[in-house]
């Protein structure tokens, strides 16, 4: 994997303003003063509370993304309810720039899990960026190259793993390095959340949950989980 830019170190709070996020992220210092100044001109804040969507599969894409509060679900849902989740969005995450890039509608619902808060960049502004700025086309190839990686490895876990491997690989997902750069021990997500991360019934999550904590991993806690051993959970959801 490769390393992502030195970034400051991430408050506790899992709340930020648009400056901070800016200021965290690992394209945004790299940029010249001037440019900084027009992203953060031209950025504005969204609100979408739990259970409402971000945007919608077919909309004609108009903005890239950044996740300032919440947690929020990548997900298609067939016309007869079906659904398939590709992952969560958790704070300090950027997302939406492939459907930009390709200049084509949504091909998935973003959902918040619960009150969230976004960052939003028009389209111009990116497009921008990505006209004139090498290092913000580093890190976008980047990005979408670890979130290729993550999406095989998804493709293969629902495939060939069990539950519980499933679990702990939704789970470590939200530490990954360069997707999740803000990931922290102690989660604030109910075990309804992580089913809806792991593609799996409540039913099923919580024995897997179960499971993993017997095993040393996490610890179950009131108001969310906190994560022992990060690594630990890694080795289990990669076992294909």
């Amino acid at each position: 994997m490769r390393n992502k830019p030195a970034a400051e170190t991430p408050p506790a709070s899992l709340s930020l303003t648009i400056p901070r996020l800016l200021a965290l992220s690992g394209w945004f210092p790299q940029l010249d003063g001037e440019v900084q100044a027009r992203v953060l001109d031209e950025m504005r804040e969204e609100p979408v509370a739990a259970g409402a969507a971000l945007c919608r599969r077919g909309e004609v894409p108009l903005h890239w993304y950044g996740t300032l509060e919440g947690l929020l679900k990548w997900s298609v849902t067939s016309d007869d309810g079906r659904s398939v989740t590709f992952g969560g969005l958790t704070v300090g995450s950027w997302f939406g720039e492939g459907t930009l890039l390709r200049a084509v509608p949504r091909s998935a619902d973003i959902i918040a899990l619960r009150d969230s808060r976004v960052a939003v960049m028009p389209r111009d502004t990116f497009e921008w960026l990505h006209r004139t700025q090498m290092t913000f086309n580093h890190f976008l190839l980047a990005q979408i190259n670890e979130r290729l990686h993550w999406f095989m490895g998804n493709y293969a876990a629902h495939r060939l793993l069990d539950a519980d491997s499933q679990v702990a690989r939704a789970l470590a997902g939200l530490f990954h390095p360069w997707l999740h750069p803000l990931g922290q021990k102690h989660l604030q997500t109910s075990q309804e959340e992580i089913a809806a991360l792991s593609g799996l019934s409540r039913q099923r999550c919580n024995a897997a949950l179960k499971r993993l904590r017997d095993a040393g991993l996490l610890r179950i806690e009131y108001g969310g989980i906190t994560v022992i051993d990060v690594e630990g959970l890694r080795r289990f959801g990669d076992r294909v």
